[in-house]
Formats: C-alpha cells, sequence, structure tokens
C-alpha cells in the first residue's frame, strides 16, 4: 500500500531508468543567440519583416537602364533563324517525340556548339502552355530580359574611349526590326550607342537582334524614361543634338557639326519627330532626295547620316 501511494504522489523525484536525461538537463546550452535569432524577440520579428521588403523590392541597379522582358521564340525556323544569329537565349524546348527534321538537328546543334544554352524535354501541352497555344512546332527557345545601358553611359565610354560621342536616339520607332537595323549602322559608322524611350518604342527583342545581324552585343542600347530631358542633358555636356527633318533647314553635308560630339535624333517615317523633341534639337536637317520618295525607314536614313558624321570624323 506504501508502495502504492509513493507512486501516486505529485512530488516529483527521480524516475527509474531516466537515462541520464535529468543530468543532460543541467547541462549549459552554448552562448545565448542575438536578439534577431531568437524567434518571438521584436528585433526578430524586425529583422523578418526587412527580409520580406528585401525580396519583394530588389535593389536598384545603379547606373543602368533596367532590363526588358523575357520573350519567346516560337516556330522551328524562327528559332532556327534565331541561333544562327546568335540572338542571346537561356533555354530550349523541345518537345517529347519530336518529328526529328532536319530544321531540329540543325537547332539542336547549333546549342550544342554555342554552349550555355540548357536543353529541356517537354511534353507538347506544356509547351502550348508556355506559348499560349501558338504553333510552336514542337520548339521554343527562351530569351533572356535585355540589359538595357543608361544614356549617360553611352557618353562615358566614348570619352573613355578618346573619342567624340556619336549616339543615334529614336524617337516614336515601334518596329523592332527598324531598332535593329540602326544598331548594325550604328556599329558599322562607330557609334557609340542608341538610346529608346522606356514607353511606346520598340525594344530590344528576339527580332531586333535578328537584324542587327550580332552587333547588338558590341553596340549598347540605352533607354530613357523621358526622351526630352535626355537630350537636354546630353546639350549640357557639349553635345549637339541633330533632328532629321523633311523640312530641315540645313542638308546633312553642309552640318559641320557632325564632325565633333553629336546625337542624331531619328523620327518614325510616318509622323517624324514629336513636337517637343524636335523643339529640343539643336539643327534639324534633311536629307536630299533627288528621286523624290517622301521619306526613308528609320535604319537607311541612320545610316545615311552616320555615314556623314563618320566621313567628317576621319
Amino acid at each position: 500500500m506504501a508502495a502504492n501511494n509513493r507512486r501516486m504522489s505529485g512530488k516529483k523525484g527521480a524516475q527509474v531508468g531516466s537515462g541520464g536525461q535529468r543530468r543532460r538537463g543541467l547541462e549549459g546550452k552554448g552562448p545565448t543567440p542575438p536578439a534577431e535569432a531568437r524567434k518571438g524577440h521584436k528585433k526578430n520579428r524586425i529583422a523578418g519583416a526587412k527580409a520580406k521588403q528585401a525580396v519583394r523590392r530588389p535593389a536598384p541597379t545603379r547606373g543602368r537602364g533596367g532590363k526588358g522582358t523575357s520573350e519567346m521564340v516560337v516556330g522551328r525556323n524562327p528559332v532556327v533563324e534565331a541561333l544562327r544569329e546568335g540572338v542571346p537565349a537561356v533555354t530550349l524546348y523541345v518537345q517529347q517525340f519530336i518529328d526529328n527534321d532536319e530544321r531540329v538537328r540543325e537547332a539542336l546543334q547549333l546549342v550544342a556548339d554555342r554552349g550555355g544554352i540548357h536543353l529541356m524535354e517537354a511534353p507538347r501541352p506544356e509547351l502550348d502552355r508556355m506559348t499560349n497555344g501558338l504553333n510552336h512546332q514542337g520548339l521554343v527557345l527562351q530569351v533572356p530580359p535585355y540589359e538595357y545601358a543608361h544614356p549617360e553611359d553611352l557618353v562615358a565610354a566614348a570619352y573613355d574611349a578618346g573619342e567624340d560621342p556619336l549616339i543615334v536616339v529614336l524617337d516614336g520607332i515601334t518596329d523592332p526590326r527598324n531598332l535593329g537595323a540602326v544598331v548594325r549602322s550604328a556599329t558599322a559608322f562607330g557609334g557609340h550607342g542608341v538610346v529608346v524611350p522606356e514607353r511606346r518604342a520598340a525594344g530590344m527583342t528576339a527580332g531586333a537582334w535578328k537584324t542587327s545581324a550580332g552587333t547588338a552585343a558590341r553596340t549598347p542600347v540605352a533607354r530613357a524614361t523621358n526622351l526630352t530631358r535626355t537630350l537636354e542633358a546630353y546639350k549640357k555636356a557639349g553635345i549637339a543634338v541633330v533632328g532629321l527633318a523633311a523640312d530641315g533647314e540645313a542638308e546633312v553635308g553642309e552640318l559641320s557639326a557632325l564632325g565633333g560630339p553629336v546625337v542624331i535624333v531619328v523620327g518614325s517615317e510616318g509622323k517624324g519627330l514629336s513636337r517637343l523633341v524636335g523643339e529640343t534639337c539643336d539643327f534639324r536637317v534633311r536629307i536630299p532626295m533627288p528621286g523624290g520618295a517622301e521619306s526613308l525607314n528609320a535604319g537607311v536614313a541612320a545610316g545615311v547620316v552616320l555615314y556623314e558624321a563618320a566621313r567628317r570624323r576621319a
């Protein structure tokens, strides 16, 4: 009976077969962690909130023009052409059990030769979902976001190279192929870069990369949040701003300013320069066209003026 009372007592005592738990409980647990690491502490909650904010709001990239958006090139011919022209790519998605024709084999070979491009096999429903139902023909190429420069970077790069800046600014150009053609012309005639508006304008898409014939890898494209303010900043830096206009006061060949630091502004084929941009230009010049054509597309017009600038600098 005494044994039963002892077992039912509420008093705590050593338990038979405790395995040393009581002894281990008396051992130290090491140094006390800092307040930020102690769950439930006020500083721990503050640190957690800051970490979540950092994830939601990436740190700004200083001196850059930001990034574009990721893009998908869809279809066998477009994918092969993009790979041939050196368009940057992250992943080539190939449909499972695809008919292995010549274009598929070439795409796989180009990816293997270039290196650095992931090769992924995916079922057709997954490719349909990725392309929003477009006719992908079993091949989808993911193009990474383009990293734009800042307009000031173009001027700095020119002076670092010991050269007068030669920059092309596009106003109202919405066709990526025109942007690619201008980048190609700028590279050919020693230009230091191309500037495009951030909104309502063509960006560096896969189409622009293809038209540039790979020159976009050497000639930077910058993005401006406000084109007029960017031109004003160039003027304050001592750079002449020359706008192309059908009713320009002088012909391209007559403008000596093209031989020094200069920004060439090209408007859209239909509307030309916007009013504010046109008013900001130091000079407005025209390209003589004896053949009677009303206008030239942006790539051709930029090429003509860039050639004249390169000729004067030679």
